[in-house]
């Protein structure tokens, strides 16, 4: 099993990364598990407080838990992977059955950040993106997704978003493998990548 972290900030791209790359392979071939699933359960806040819990900081991030369902991946067992919404900033009753893959892909903005996270995979990879780019695609996504105003989504960049990229996503850059500057439109950096699974893939075969 090849177990790949595809790290980068928020609107960097990452997500247009991972589709490339699994778009170029049979669906049971590669395994995507988005850390976005693994955000802590907010039940005991008050609904109106957790709009104001800081996404990009890592303590929002269960990442005992995924460590966990890695390991198990690794080991060829199924694990049940949450589901998480933005909108309540709740983890749903339900879960998602993920089964060991040839590969799997791990994506989040903070996945490079934690030590022991860091041991579990074989290749790294950080989607680099101007902040510019970033903030227009981050505008884009929350009042498409989230239901958030312009305004909304300003504040919350300017106060949490903007802070933690500076303080833990950027520096999580140099325990990359492999850097993709220009995120998802970066075709040449997606090739390479896709190669590499492909080496591995080719070598089950």
């Amino acid at each position: 099993m090849l177990i790949v972290g595809i790290a980068g900030g928020t609107g960097s791209g990452k997500t247009t990364v991972v589709k490339k790359v699994t778009g170029r392979f049979p669906n049971n071939e590669v395994m995507v598990i988005p850390q976005d699933s693994y955000y802590r359960d907010n039940r005991h806040i008050q609904p109106e407080e957790r709009q104001r819990i800081n996404f990009d900081h890592p303590d929002s991030v269960e990442f005992d838990l995924l460590k966990d369902h890695l390991t198990k991946l690794r080991e060829g067992k199924s694990v049940e992977m949450p589901v998480y919404s933005y909108l309540t900033c709740l983890r749903s009753e339900e879960t998602i059955t993920i089964k060991p893959a040839n590969v799997i892909l791990v994506e989040g903005i903070l996945i490079l950040t934690d030590s022991g996270l860091r041991d579990l995979f074989d290749l790294k990879v950080f989607v680099d993106a101007d902040a510019d780019d970033r903030l227009g695609r981050v505008i884009q996504r929350d009042i498409i997704e989230r239901e958030r105003s312009v305004m909304m989504v300003l504040e919350r960049y300017h106060d949490t978003v903007k802070p933690s990229h500076l303080q833990f996503i950027e520096p999580s850059k140099r325990y990359a493998d492999i850097i993709i500057p220009g995120g998802g439109e970066n075709q040449v950096g997606i090739e390479v990548l896709i190669s590499i699974i492909e080496k591995h893939l080719s070598g089950k075969n």
